[in-house]
């Protein structure tokens, strides 16, 4: 296995994590409780979407840290930091640093959420759907072999970030109406 391999494997995998950690959020948002719903257990939900959320933010870093092993194309730490400049797929890239970066942001507020306010922090926390949307426009449109080959939208790993897509975008529809009628409900009483 090449470091370009296991770069992709790792983004795969911070991908399908980070789509675990915005469902969780939804159903967060929702008032899910694992002990009165499946798998009524005691769960500490709460945690482990944090502690989710963690580990993928770790692994996003860690795909864009191995590219600094792939010897060709040439990586340096600076087309990692800032990858306009890199030496392949620099404008993908860029959606993919600008993707970690709101991530790190929206963890790092995550910890001062007491401090700044539930309202700010709630406004702040949103940013994970625009974090969620350019990590899965990076993937989707990303060569995986960084030889600027066509895109093939049926290939395993691109139906995968496709299916991950697809479940955020219509459990947040499904999050907006279940909303939208608990409002009303509770203006009709």
């Amino acid at each position: 296995m090449t470091p370009l391999d296991l770069s992709s494997d790792v983004g795969l995998v911070a991908l399908v994590l980070l789509t675990v950690n915005v469902l969780m959020g939804l159903l967060l948002s929702m008032h899910y409780n694992p002990w009165k719903h499946w798998p009524h257990r005691r769960l500490n939900y709460f945690r482990l979407h944090n502690w989710n959320g963690y580990l993928a933010l770790s692994l996003a870093a860690l795909h864009a840290v191995l590219l600094l092993a792939v010897k060709t194309p040439a990586f340096r730490f600076v087309d990692i930091l800032y990858p306009v400049n890199g030496p392949k797929q620099p404008w993908i890239n860029t959606l993919g640093a600008a993707a970690l970066y709101v991530l790190i942001a929206v963890v790092v507020t995550s910890y001062y959420r007491v401090a700044i306010g539930r309202g700010r922090w709630k406004l702040l926390h949103f940013l994970t759907y625009v974090t969620a949307a350019l990590f899965y426009v990076h993937s989707l449109f990303t060569d995986p072999t960084l030889k600027d080959r066509s895109i093939d939208y049926f290939d395993g790993e691109k139906v995968l970030v496709e299916m991950c897509a697809l479940v955020v975008v219509a459990l947040s529809i499904y999050r907006i109406r279940w909303g939208a009628r608990r409002r009303n409900s509770r203006s009709n009483d």
